[in-house]
């Protein structure tokens, strides 16, 4: 008695993991009533993938291009910063100074964060030039050394200004 209950219980075991593997396989191929590359179904080319980027791309620059203001853009810009002028750099902007002695300048105590070297540069302080610099946020920038007679050279991205 025992020995049919085990018999019977293998065979409904056996059964109903047939019909678990049989449902699964039908999940996995589910969808077979659309055809290749019909309006269910379309297939793209890398061309069309890549055009449709490049327009989704042109209509977001076109978007912040027409709520900016003042200097500024997506690319690294040279900007000539006269000695005794202050170079601001608006919220997550970047800068590189390329030629003349530069010190931090904010509008309160924080400062600027050097990404080459992973510090934080206080007002005030050397700015390293070949560094990329990002001001985090707040009025901050850069302006030359009042020990210099020379203005700087500053590779700028995001918006900015001369004051």
């Amino acid at each position: 008695m025992r020995s049919k209950l085990l018999q019977l219980l293998s065979v409904a075991f056996l059964v109903a993991a047939i019909i678990g593997a049989v449902g699964l396989y039908q999940s996995a191929y589910a969808d077979t009533s659309s055809t290749p590359g019909s309006v269910d179904d379309p297939i793209v080319t890398k061309g069309y993938v890549d055009s449709m980027v490049a327009k989704l791309v042109q209509q977001e620059l076109s978007k912040q291009g027409a709520s900016g203001g003042g200097g500024g853009s997506s690319k690294l810009e040279v900007v000539t910063v006269p000695w005794g002028t202050k170079l601001i750099v608006e919220d997550g902007g970047e800068l590189i100074v390329r030629t003349g002695r530069a010190l931090a300048y904010s509008s309160d105590a924080n400062g600027l964060s050097d990404l080459t070297d992973g510090l934080d540069i206080k007002p005030g302080k050397l700015v390293g030039n070949n560094h990329l610099i990002l001001n985090p946020r707040g009025e901050r920038g850069v302006e030359a050394d009042p020990k210099q007679s020379k203005g700087l050279t500053v590779l700028v991205r995001g918006t900015y200004k001369l004051i």
